[in-house]
């Protein structure tokens, strides 16, 4: 994955991070050393503080793998709080609980195993945060479902909004976009974010920390 800011930028940002519990430092090495995607420390604290502005209690995320930022979400709901964990995986379904036990937030979990996107659409109640991490040309497909899955003042959050910088293609300068013609997955990060900043339901921003988060606040 391609650095979105500066080196040097990017350096600063993750040594300024408090010390993570172990369990959470594990899960980091771990994701680096068998090349798992992660969210990492920088986004993870980002997600715990747009869980607690708006006191959010409910988070479904499509995509999970070891369920390192499901760990983060279960942290900012709290006791009582839920969030559903969802990956194709029986193995990394597998490997997630027991971090889920190690970290102490278990009985705030929902383990789903099988194809998001379908787990969500047989959803029938609201939450307060959508996270969407699932395959990148699928993305589009999840924009669409998005806006009835996530209450009003809710959040609708977006990893690899970016996408290694393969994106600026879309932006129309030579300069900026990429040699080689874009994949399904750059076209699929594409046309999500432009049918996020066109929609009337959502109100969106891209932070470009890590590979670009896109966090749009339901209307």
């Amino acid at each position: 994955m391609a650095n979105i800011t500066d080196e040097r930028v990017e350096n600063y940002l993750y040594a300024m991070l408090p010390e993570r519990e172990p369990v959470l430092q594990e899960m980091e090495r771990q994701a680096k050393a068998r090349d798992i995607p992660i969210v990492g420390p920088a986004v993870g604290r980002l997600f715990y503080q747009y869980a607690r502005l708006i006191n959010a209690k409910t988070v479904f995320e499509l995509g999970s793998a070891i369920g390192y930022s499901t760990i983060w979400w279960a942290k900012a709901v709290g006791q009582g709080g839920k969030v559903h964990y969802t990956d194709g995986s029986r193995k990394n379904a597998d490997e997630a609980r027991r971090y889920f036990d190690r970290a102490g937030v278990a009985d705030r979990i929902q383990v789903h195993v099988g194809d998001a996107l379908e787990i969500l659409s047989e959803r029938k109640e609201e939450f307060d945060i959508v996270f969407n991490d699932v395959d990148k040309h699928d993305y589009p497909r999840v924009f669409n479902m998005a806006a009835a899955r996530v209450r009003r003042g809710g959040l609708f959050i977006t990893d690899n909004a970016l996408w290694s910088g393969k994106v600026a293609y879309a932006a129309g300068n030579p300069v900026l976009a990429n040699s080689a013609d874009p994949d399904k997955h750059a076209k699929g990060v594409v046309e999500f974010n432009r049918a996020l900043y066109s929609s009337k339901d959502w109100f969106t921003t891209i932070v470009p920390l890590r590979d670009g988060v896109a966090v749009a606040l339901r209307l």
